[in-house]
């Protein structure tokens, strides 16, 4: 990559990285009974601390595919972990009997439809992706 000077170009080029980034909402299904949540208490969900969600008796967590970008933003802006570091902490809860996956989709259409069809289903998207298929729990910043 060539070397910017400072000044204008410059600042564009760190207006254009900070767009880069993408800005992920966690949802769950339109009609869905699941009301907002916290940081704290989205973090606990996706560190498998709770299944609990405001409106819902049992949340049945979703996730993005290991490769997927936005998952990466998710886990990172959220818990403050790698979704590696994450997914070590899932596997612990499994083998110990203390919890299951979240089950996996491949895309944000996907999960929409996943959404769409369990009430009790949470997961996320990017932000882009939010139509009136989905109601959004916490804006992840």
């Amino acid at each position: 990559m060539p070397l910017l000077r400072v000044g204008a170009a410059g600042t564009l080029l760190f207006a254009l990285a900070g767009a880069a980034s993408a800005q992920v909402v966690l949802v769950a299904g339109a009609k869905s009974a699941a009301g907002a949540l916290t940081t704290d208490q989205a973090a606990a969900l996706y560190l498998g601390k709770t299944d609990k969600v405001p409106g819902l008796a049992t949340a049945q967590l979703m996730d993005q595919h290991e490769a997927s970008t936005v998952r990466d933003e998710f886990y990172s802006k959220l818990t403050g972990k790698t979704a590696a570091q994450v997914k070590a902490a899932w596997t612990r809860l499994v083998f110990s009997g203390k919890a299951q996956l979240p089950k996996e989709v491949a895309s944000d259409a996907e999960m929409k439809k996943a959404l769409d069809t369990n009430p009790n289903a949470i997961g996320y998207i990017d932000k882009s992706a939010v139509d009136a298929s989905v109601k959004v729990l916490l804006s992840i910043e």
